[in-house]
């Protein structure tokens, strides 16, 4: 168990500096496990929902034996069976007691559901927070790479201008010193004259 503990533990180490220095895959990582934690939450909502509506039924079913059992009640006493009315009560409390604890289960369940979607809402905003962030990096990251291929880009055209540059500085400096020279040489010519 030590070699897989230390095996495990080392992987998360390198998980977790990995997505240190690649921080928008952190981003996308996280996303990941909030669309998840909402998927979850849904299900647990459709469930909790669904046995919600099961516990509706049965005390709807409960509160209709109840009233049946009154009947009952009433009609043994009516007809003067002590022995009937008795053990009608009987079965009526029992059933009363069955409805309340129902109506305590479906009112847990309620309780569950509003928090249920609560934590939905959370989760949804805290997705929205993180979703804004990771297209926020996404545009940096884009930016950042715009701007070095454009440095790159730049760079290439001043070298392959900067050698151009020194050949035509070249040339300006003989052009220079021809004009000079073909100057001096009209001088020459003119007081020759």
């Amino acid at each position: 168990m030590g070699l897989f503990d230390d095996l495990s533990r080392f992987l998360e180490h390198r998980l977790e500096e990995f997505l240190r220095n690649n921080p928008h895959l952190e981003l996308e990582a996280l996303l990941e496990q909030l669309r998840e934690q909402e998927e979850d939450a849904l299900k647990l909502i459709a469930d909790l929902k669904v046995q919600e509506q099961r516990s509706q039924d049965e005390i709807l079913s409960t509160a209709q034996e109840i009233q049946r059992w009154h009947i009952r009640v009433q009609k043994a006493k009516n007809a003067n069976r002590q022995d009937l009315a008795a053990a009608a009560q009987e079965r009526e409390a029992a059933l009363l007691r069955q409805g309340n604890m129902l109506w305590g289960h479906m009112q847990g369940l309620k309780e569950r559901i509003a928090q249920s979607q609560e934590l939905l809402s959370k989760i949804q905003v805290r997705r929205q927070e993180v979703q804004a962030k990771a297209t926020e990096a996404q545009a940096t990251r884009a930016r950042t790479q715009a701007q070095a291929q454009q440095r790159i880009e730049t760079s290439g055209w001043w070298n392959s201008t900067s050698s151009y540059a020194s050949s035509y500085d070249d040339l300006e400096e003989k052009f220079r010193r021809w004009e000079t020279e073909d100057e001096l040489e009209q001088m020459k010519r003119n007081m020759g004259k």
